[in-house]
């Protein structure tokens, strides 16, 4: 074996090896040219060959996914990277409880926008503890692994919040279009009714995103232990990964990104029609207090849609180690900082903050 003419003496081997470390053995030697596949029943469908049976078997029973093995090896990058993210999440998760709990609790913050941003809170809070436990509990484990159940369930989740996000934000872009180009009309249109049923309508569409993801994804085999180069489950590395056919997933994801992208231009057409009245308005001051109505949302929407389109959009042959980055950025620092982007140049929360905060005198006659 090892040459290339027909008359070099050819051997059959049966190799008995460990599912973990099956793909990794033999694609090894077929690098090395010492092996060569070839199929004997090319006309057979999948489901009719010999042993369909034990590979599903062996499907259900040993899938696991390993996160960044080669990457998280060292113990000093381990801790380092532990404390980095526990202190993230935990920031991630004070923040935008501290801002629901503010919008409850603040009269003056009961308002359609306040609404809205109360629930991107619980989001954040949702999509970052979807991912960020599991990857700690990884830094300080020897096996980095989760179960085919586990993956499932955590995409499923991600992407039901993810899409209820995209959503949520065009309806924020929608709420700042009617508060700055139609004020006459926003207390009409913007009704408590009316703000419940697109905030229900924005978890029913990411619902609908995640069952939609989760079938996908169960079309997908895999060939026993698979090795993600991401820190969680996400339907686009999955399908790099599947040995079957992918057209299902693919139309899946495919519809989810056209939807995702329709949601963007919605976005961007509300903030070009915003900026052009803010433009319009004479006064210095009412540009002023205008732009910072719609400021901190229209910085949030650039972080969100800036970083995903770097994630999604990007070709899969052109993406490097530095990819990783943008993902951290998108699932875990975005959350982090939409509560501050929110609450550091805005009076209104801060004076709601204030009178929270600020000790009640007592009055006396």
């Amino acid at each position: 074996m090892g040459s290339l003419f027909r008359s070099e003496e050819v051997c059959l081997a049966q190799l008995f090896l460990q599912s973990a470390s099956a793909y990794s053995c033999v694609s090894e030697l077929g690098e090395r040219g010492l092996l060569e596949f070839r199929d004997l029943n090319p006309k057979v469908s999948a489901f009719q060959r010999r042993f369909v049976g034990e590979v599903r078997r062996c499907e259900e029973m040993e899938k696991t996914f390993s996160f960044l093995q080669q990457e998280l090896q060292d113990p000093v990058t381990q801790v380092t990277f532990f404390l980095m993210v526990l202190l993230v999440y935990l920031a991630t998760v004070l923040g935008n409880l501290g801002m629901i709990v503010l919008i409850r609790a603040s009269p003056q913050l009961h308002s359609p926008m306040y609404y809205f941003l109360a629930n991107l809170a619980f989001i954040d809070v949702g999509s970052s503890t979807v991912i960020t436990p599991k990857m700690l509990a990884d830094f300080v484990s020897e096996e980095k692994v989760i179960s085919y159940a586990g993956c499932v369930a955590q995409e499923f989740i991600y992407d039901l919040l993810g899409m209820t996000e995209v959503f949520l934000l065009a309806v924020m872009a929608y709420d700042r279009y009617l508060a700055i180009c139609r004020p006459l009309l926003y207390h009409s249109v913007m009704s408590p009714k009316r703000c419940f049923q697109l905030v229900t309508g924005s978890y029913l569409v990411g619902l609908t995103n995640g069952i939609g993801q989760t079938i996908g994804m169960f079309t997908l085999s895999f060939c026993g232990s698979s090795v993600i180069d991401l820190y969680f489950c996400d339907i686009s590395p999955l399908i790099s990964l599947s040995t079957s056919d992918t057209t299902v997933s693919l139309v899946i994801l495919t519809s989810a990104a056209l939807f995702a992208v329709s949601n963007s231009l919605f976005v961007l057409v509300s903030y070009m029609a915003i900026i052009s009245t803010i433009l319009s308005i004479h006064s210095a001051e009412g540009k002023r207090k205008a732009f910072f109505t719609c400021a901190s949302h229209l910085t949030t929407v650039s972080i969100f849609y800036g970083t995903a389109c770097f994630t999604y959009l990007k070709p899969s042959s052109d993406r490097s180690g530095g990819d990783k980055w943008a993902v951290v950025l998108y699932t875990m620092l975005t959350p982090m900082l939409n509560p501050f982007i929110y609450s550091l140049r805005n009076k209104e929360v801060k004076e709601a903050l204030r009178r929270l905060t600020q000790p009640k005198r007592a009055c006396t006659l």
